[in-house]
């Protein structure tokens, strides 16, 4: 099975629920702010560090985040494969990466790349709603609850996100477009991408995915 992979893709792609889904094959999942919250709630001197930019308002460093990461990679839990989602965003970042990851003897075997146009995307985006007690998230067409704007799970209020509206996605669609060209190049070059079209359901999207891990 193929391991140690990242996952890319513009919001409202389904990521975060590919990623949970593949959980299910015994690899971990590794995501850039569980890690700082990690390493900041153990107060560790990485976690130190990084939360004094934070609370100043400023991006963490890279090196900090790498050395973060390398830190990560390298625990047991990673020992059956990773999957990181938020990193790398720019191409520094990708090629510290290289470095760490076969440092460790981890090498990325495969990056896989979600696809999906932008209408759909704005679709997807602008009809989430969270739940202000529990978090559990649905959609107003493909996700409803059974009571309009009530929680399932705990009965609590549901609500929008104030970044889930057609203008902020365009913003963040930009932002991808512009991050993320130099890395599929980086990856591509390497004859690592392969991608998907997450215009599918999420219960087959995560079988073509699975039947390519495993090939």
């Amino acid at each position: 099975m193929k391991k140690n992979i990242i996952l890319m893709g513009p919001p409202g792609a389904g990521k975060g629920t590919l990623a949970k889904q593949l959980i299910s094959l015994g690899m971990t999942h590794i995501s850039t702010g569980d890690m700082f919250r990690e390493e900041i709630s153990n107060q560790t001197e990485l976690g130190k560090l990084a939360a004094s930019y934070i609370n100043a308002g400023h991006l963490v460093p890279d090196e900090v985040t790498i050395k973060m990461l390398q830190n990560r990679l390298a625990k047991p839990d990673c020992e059956n494969g990773f999957l990181l989602d938020g990193f790398p965003r720019t191409l520094a970042q990708a090629e510290a990466l290289e470095g760490m990851s076969k440092e460790i003897n981890r090498p990325i075997e495969t990056v896989i790349s979600l696809t999906c146009d932008e209408e759909e995307l704005i679709k997807r985006i602008s009809g989430r709603r969270v739940c202000k007690v529990c978090g559990a998230p649905y959609h107003i067409v493909n996700m409803k609850p059974k009571q309009e704007g009530i929680c399932d799970k705990c009965g609590g209020e549901l609500y929008q996100r104030k970044d889930d509206n057609v203008e902020s996605l365009k913003v963040r669609l930009q932002h991808y477009t512009v991050d993320t060209a130099p890395l599929l190049s980086f990856y591509s070059k390497k004859g690592l991408i392969v991608e998907f079209n997450s215009l599918v359901d999420s219960g087959t999207l995560f079988d073509e995915v699975k039947k390519f891990l495993l090939s």
